[in-house]
């Protein structure tokens, strides 16, 4: 088992995950996009589909999906990946949004987007990815969410979060804020990746720096080996958000034969 398999099952198993991580390599450079074509099995999209159309395939398929210019058919992922300029058209498409045209276009300019000369996009199960990812994409519930941002934070040493959402591109655009600033993004689904990418209500959408994701699954380890659990709202449990007050003496349970364990802050069975 490599690198990326132990972190993909240890992030499945202990952070109870629906979805696969999903890893993201842009490519920008053209021999190293022929060797990855070369050495790596992947899947093209049949139709052209939008950005978090074809990470379904990693996430849900568990197959490793290239995503070239030809295969782009959302003009908002287009933009943000530098395959289309901003124009009038795209501008209209986000009025429904913005307060008017001009807020309009001033939303669109302010979206984080890659830098030029992008060639493609590869998506794939973490532990399917056979070069080092530049994001790691989490579609995940609240506390899933709480867990890994909580753990990045610690590894980097972060007192304060600041993530960045636009009104829409959540899943093309919410990815690029972390490619180019080296810093964690929480964000919600827009109604493309609601409508389009199979993303349901309640889930959330996480990135980390690919260059970060060993130190938090490491993090993740050592909580579990010290403290038998995965859990940070209730030490020691394993699963990452027991919604169990600790300060209620109500729900508590106990071991056939054994007494009550003491309430961790009232002292009270």
């Amino acid at each position: 088992m490599n690198t990326f398999e132990k972190l993909h099952e240890t992030l499945m198993r202990e952070m109870r995950l629906i979805h696969a991580p999903v890893a993201i390599k842009y490519f920008f450079d053209q021999a190293e996009l022929d060797a990855f074509k070369k050495n790596q099995s992947y899947y093209s999209p049949i139709k052209p589909l939008t950005f978090c159309q074809s990470e379904v395939g990693a996430r849900m398929e568990g197959i490793t999906v290239l995503v070239e210019r030809e295969h782009m058919g959302c003009t908002n992922a287009s933009f943000v990946f530098g395959w289309k300029d901003l124009d009038e058209s795209e501008v209209k498409s986000h009025l429904k949004y913005c307060a008017d045209a001009d807020h309009a276009r001033q939303v669109l300019e302010a979206k984080p987007r890659v830098k030029p000369d992008l060639l493609a996009i590869a998506v794939s199960p973490l532990a399917a990815a056979s070069v080092q990812p530049d994001v790691v994409h989490f579609v995940c519930d609240n506390m899933q969410a709480y867990h890994i941002i909580g753990d990045w934070m610690a590894t980097q040493r972060i007192d304060n979060f600041h993530p960045s959402m636009s009104v829409n591109s959540a899943v093309c655009s919410g990815n690029v804020f972390t490619l180019n600033n080296k810093q964690a993004n929480l964000y919600l689904a827009c109604s493309g990746s609601y409508n389009s990418g199979k993303t349901e209500r309640g889930e959330i959408n996480v990135a980390i720096p690919g260059e970060h994701i060993e130190a938090v699954v490491q993090r993740l380890e050592e909580r579990v080996t010290k403290k038998g659990g995965a859990s940070i709202t209730r030490l020691g449990e394993p699963f990452p958000g027991a919604a169990i007050c600790k300060n209620c003496p109500l729900i508590i349970f106990k071991k056939s034969g054994n007494e009550p364990e003491a309430c961790a802050s009232c002292s009270k069975a």
